[in-house]
């Protein structure tokens, strides 16, 4: 029996992950946690502890309590937030992965999730269809902790028998959560301000183009690539993983099919910076080779859920209030 724990359940994939996971293995076998207890439905749908990620005894304490055999840990500083504060990114996002790395070692559990992000790649990797192996320099805190990350998953299964498995998620559009300091998250910015301004000022140029792909691809492929014989996962640093590519431009013309009277203007600020440093669109073929991994969304796909997700559960919930 899966007994499972995210770590970051109230983030923006956790929100979602918690609830794929909650209707796969049964809510008493998903134990959500989180820095904080908000008011919401991973904590009142569920079982959810506050825990600090950092605290390895905290984290040390639930995993017995429950009988944890699998970790999800989502707990992260994003890209343009980790560059307002490098110092508490870096150990946040690096002594946290330690602490499941050592619980696993530790044989306290069998099996950790943690996500790495295009962000470990830089400047100087090859930008159209990036390989997985590759040059890997990059240029932001985020993403220097993302690759140091990778590293020390491979080195943790090759030394000691953890069954870590990670992904590099492209940029997250979702309906459902807020945009969360990330560098992509103007995309899911765009359609909110669609809704209810008709206008939208993109921080990125107008031919940025950055790989992204819909929150419901990306938890699709953290529960498959977990649900994968371990024969099967070849590559223990970490997955390419693919959607879509696009630039504001273009998903402004996507929008414009639904709100014709949408307009968009632009004002690059300092993630720009970023996002010129990350690649354009992503090679995944050992992720569907390995693990079958295959995409459902594009992004017309995508803009005709977000907007029927959005009218339907955001904005007329706020109308009604």
């Amino acid at each position: 029996m899966n007994k499972i724990l995210i770590i970051g359940a109230c983030g923006q994939i956790g929100t979602e992950l918690t609830v794929k996971l909650r209707a796969e293995y049964g809510n008493d076998n998903v134990i959500a946690s989180d820095i904080r207890k908000l008011n919401n439905d991973i904590v009142n749908n569920g079982i959810f502890e506050v825990v600090n990620a950092l605290d390895y005894n905290q984290i040390e304490h639930l995993i017995e309590k429950y009988h944890i055999t699998d970790v999800y840990l989502m707990a992260a500083l994003l890209s343009a937030t980790a560059e307002k504060n490098p110092a508490f990114a870096w150990d946040l996002n690096m002594n946290s992965l330690f602490h499941v790395l050592n619980l696993a070692k530790a044989k306290k559990i069998k099996k950790i999730f943690w996500p790495s992000s295009i962000a470990v790649f830089g400047p100087t990797t090859p930008r159209e269809n990036t390989p997985q192996y590759t040059i890997m320099e990059p240029s932001t805190v985020y993403g220097i902790s993302k690759q140091t990350g990778e590293r020390w998953c491979e080195y943790y299964h090759v030394q000691y028998g953890v069954d870590v498995r990670s992904i590099r998620y492209p940029g997250l559009i979702s309906w459902s959560t807020e945009p969360g300091g990330g560098t992509t998250d103007y995309a899911v910015d765009i359609y909110h301000k669609a809704i209810t301004d008709g206008k939208f000022t993109a921080f990125l140029s107008e031919n940025t183009e950055l790989p992204m792909m819909y929150m419901d691809d990306a938890i699709k492929a953290t529960i498959q690539i977990m649900q994968a014989d371990a024969d099967a996962i070849k590559i223990r640093s970490s997955y390419n993983l693919a959607g879509m590519s696009f630039n504001p431009k273009e998903i402004a013309e996507e929008i414009k099919k639904h709100y014709p009277d949408f307009t968009i203007d632009y004002a690059p600020d300092f993630r720009q910076k970023i996002a010129d440093s990350w690649p354009a669109s992503i090679d995944d073929a050992e992720a569907r080779k390995d693990w079958n991994w295959k995409n459902d969304y594009n992004l017309e796909a995508m803009t005709v859920e977000m907007f029927d997700k959005l009218t339907h559960n955001v904005y007329s919930k706020k109308a009604s209030l």
